[in-house]
C-alpha cells in the first residue's frame, strides 16, 4: 500500500478496492510486516536478536536462532495472543479510520463475523494505538483551551441527589480538558477528576508551550494562566470577539458527543480516556489519506500490552495499555 505524496493529496479507498488489495491472510501479514518492521529486520520479542528464520509453526511463522523462541508480527504488540486473523485486524483499521463518528463493537461483530465480546475487546486494543506519544513536543499556539462532560444526567436522578446538585454543575459526569492548536489543527484531551486551577494549569502546561497564547472561556479558573491568556465571555453570552473563541476545541466536542449519542450510547468512565484518545487520534490524522491513516495506526499497535485481564480490572485506575 503506497503512501500519499502529502497531507495536501487525500487518497481514499473503498471497500471493493480494499478486498482486491488484501485478498487473503497472506496478503494482511506482508502489509503488517512492512508497517511494524520496516527496515525488513525480524527482531526477536524475546531476546531482540535478528537471526530468525521461517518455519511451518501454524500461528508463529518465526523462530529466533538465538533464543529458539516462536513468534509473529502479533508478537509484542496489542494484538499479541489474539486467534483473530490479521486480515481482520485490518478491516478493523480500515472501519475505525473511516468512520469519523467512531465504530460500535455490535457493527465490528456483524461486518467481521466475530461475537460481540471479542469485538469490544478488538476496539479497545485499536483505541490504544490511538493514544499516540507527542514526545515532548509542546503546542506553539495559539490555543483553545476547554472542558466537557460526560455521564449521567440529573433528571435520571433520584429526587435526594437532584436536591444535592443543584448549584454544583455537571454531577455523575466525567470530566475532560482538551486544547486545540490553531496553527496545527492537532487537539489533545485527558479525563481529569478536577477542574479547579491546579488541574488546568498542569494540563496546559503539559501540552502548550510558555510562548503560545491562550483562549478560554471566562472560568476563573482559567485567570491565572502565566501565559498570554484571552477569554470570551460565555457567562455573558459572548462566544467570538475578533479571534478571541474557543468555536475549534468546542468542534471537537461536538463530534464526540454525536458520536456518544449516536454510535455508543454510553462512555463507561474507566474506559473513557481510550475513546477520548480514539477521537483525538483520528482527528489529529484526518488530513492524511485513508492508506496512511491506516498504516500510522497499525504503528501504534506495536510495543504495547493490554490483555483481557487487564481491561476489565476493577481497580478504578485504568489508565490504558503498558507500553
Amino acid at each position: 500500500m503506497k503512501s500519499a505524496p502529502g497531507k495536501n493529496h487525500r487518497e481514499g479507498i473503498t471497500l471493493l478496492d480494499l478486498a482486491k488489495k488484501f485478498p487473503n491472510e497472506t496478503a494482511a501479514r506482508e502489509w503488517f510486516e512492512e508497517i511494524l518492521w520496516p527496515n525488513g529486520v525480524r527482531r526477536c520479542p524475546s531476546c531482540n536478536g535478528t537471526s530468525s528464520y521461517e518455519c511451518a509453526h501454524a500461528k508463529m511463522p518465526y523462530r529466533c536462532r538465538d533464543c529458539g523462541k516462536y513468534f509473529s508480527v502479533k508478537t509484542a504488540t496489542v494484538m499479541a495472543g489474539s486467534p483473530i486473523p490479521l486480515l481482520k485486524w485490518l478491516y478493523a483499521i480500515y472501519l475505525d479510520v473511516t468512520s469519523l463518528k467512531g465504530v460500535s463493537s455490535m457493527k465490528l461483530h456483524r461486518d467481521l463475523g466475530i461475537t460481540q465480546k471479542t469485538a469490544w475487546f478488538m476496539q479497545q486494543r485499536i483505541r490504544e494505538a490511538f493514544a499516540q506519544k507527542r514526545g515532548g513536543r509542546l503546542f506553539g499556539g495559539p490555543v483553545e483551551v476547554d472542558e466537557a462532560y460526560f455521564g449521567g444526567r440529573k433528571h435520571n436522578m433520584s429526587n435526594t441527589k437532584r436536591k444535592l446538585a443543584r448549584g454544583r454543575g455537571p454531577t455523575d459526569k466525567a470530566a475532560v480538558v482538551g486544547v486545540k492548536d490553531r496553527t496545527s489543527n492537532e487537539v489533545a484531551a485527558e479525563v481529569v477528576k478536577r477542574t479547579d486551577a491546579a488541574t488546568l494549569h498542569g494540563f496546559v502546561a503539559k501540552h502548550v508551550d510558555t510562548s503560545a497564547t491562550v483562549f478560554t472561556d471566562d472560568a476563573s479558573t482559567y485567570r491565572s494562566l502565566p501565559n498570554r491568556h484571552y477569554s470570551v465571555r460565555h457567562s455573558a453570552s459572548e462566544y467570538v470577539r475578533g479571534e478571541v473563541h474557543t468555536n475549534g476545541v468546542e468542534s471537537f466536542w461536538s463530534m464526540l458527543k454525536r458520536a456518544h449519542k449516536g454510535t455508543f450510547h454510553k462512555f463507561s468512565s474507566k474506559h473513557l480516556q481510550r475513546y477520548i484518545n480514539e477521537f483525538a487520534g483520528r482527528h489529529n490524522i484526518r488530513d492524511f489519506d485513508t492508506p496512511q491513516q491506516m498504516a500510522i495506526l497499525a504503528k501504534g499497535l506495536g510495543g504495547k500490552v493490554l490483555s483481557y485481564k487487564m481491561l476489565i480490572a476493577d481497580n478504578g485506575l485504568d489508565s490504558g495499555a503498558r507500553t
